[in-house]
Parts: structure tokens; sequence; C-alpha cells
């Protein structure tokens, strides 16, 4: 009986522990995919919300890829705050879902907001209120957008 029982925790040790090990590791990295995932999604909602913001103010024209000419006071001080809005989203994007080593699908998922950032850098009057927006902002992520503005000017463009 002795050596039964002696068999038997030798079994567990070389395969149940290993295989336990393994159901750990998987769940750990299950739930830090869904944890990814749960960031991604409120990081996309936080933008549909901005792009409603953008829908409620037609008269900015925040669409068009050229700035919007002739502003009233009070239209150019409702463009500064959507721009400082959508900064800060890019900034809390950057901060959470981008890493130097990422995995393909963190990839994928950042590459949609690097497409949402170089989308807004292309218009000229974000742009040119970049430096004034990053004022205070973490400096990884204003060295990354100030990048993305220097391959989305309108001489690289044309090319």
């Amino acid at each position: 009986m002795i050596e039964l029982w002696e068999l038997l925790s030798y079994i567990v040790t070389v395969i149940g522990l290993p295989m336990a090990i393994g159901i750990f590791i998987y769940e750990q990295r299950k739930e830090r995919d869904n944890e990814d995932e749960e960031v991604y999604q409120l990081l996309s909602d936080a933008y549909h919300d901005f792009l409603k913001l953008v829908l409620a103010n037609p008269d900015l024209k925040l669409r068009s890829q050229a700035a919007t000419p002739n502003l009233t006071e009070e239209q150019r001080e409702r463009m500064h705050v959507i721009f400082e809005m959508l900064t800060s989203l890019f900034e809390r994007a950057y901060l959470t879902a981008y890493d130097d080593h990422m995995t393909e699908k963190q990839t994928r998922r950042w590459h949609s907001w690097d497409d949402f950032m170089r989308e807004w850098v292309r218009r000229d009057d974000y742009r040119s209120l970049l430096p004034w927006l990053l004022q205070g902002e973490d400096e990884d992520f204003a060295v990354y957008i100030r990048r993305l503005a220097e391959e989305e000017a309108p001489h690289h463009r044309a090319t």
C-alpha cells in the first residue's frame, strides 16, 4: 500500500504539478488578454464619445484636414478645448495601449490608435497647436505624436 502511495505521489509530482502550473499560466494570459480587451474597448468608447462631440460642433468643421478659417473667439475657444480633450485621449491611449514589445493582437489594436492620431495631425490647425497642447503631457507620448506630425506634414503626403 505504501508503494502505491509513493507511486501516486510521483505521478502527481511529475504530471500533476507541471499541468497545474501550465493551467495557471494559461489562465493568467487569458486574464491579461481580457484586461487588454477591456482597456481597448473603454478607449474606443471614449473616442466614439469624442466623435459625438465633433458632430455636435459642425460649425468648427473638425472633420476636414484644412484649418477652419474665420473663427470667432468663442469658436476658437471651443476648438482649443476639443483639441485638448483629443490630445488627452491620445495620451491615455498611448500610456495604456502602447508598448515597445507588443503582441500581434496588441499591435493590431495600437494601429487603429496610430491611424486616429495620424488623421488628426494632418489637420493644419491641430498640428500647429501641438506645441501648446503637449505642454505638461508625457514626454514619450509627446515625442511619439510629434514624430507622427512630422511624417504626416503636407510635404510628406505628396510623396
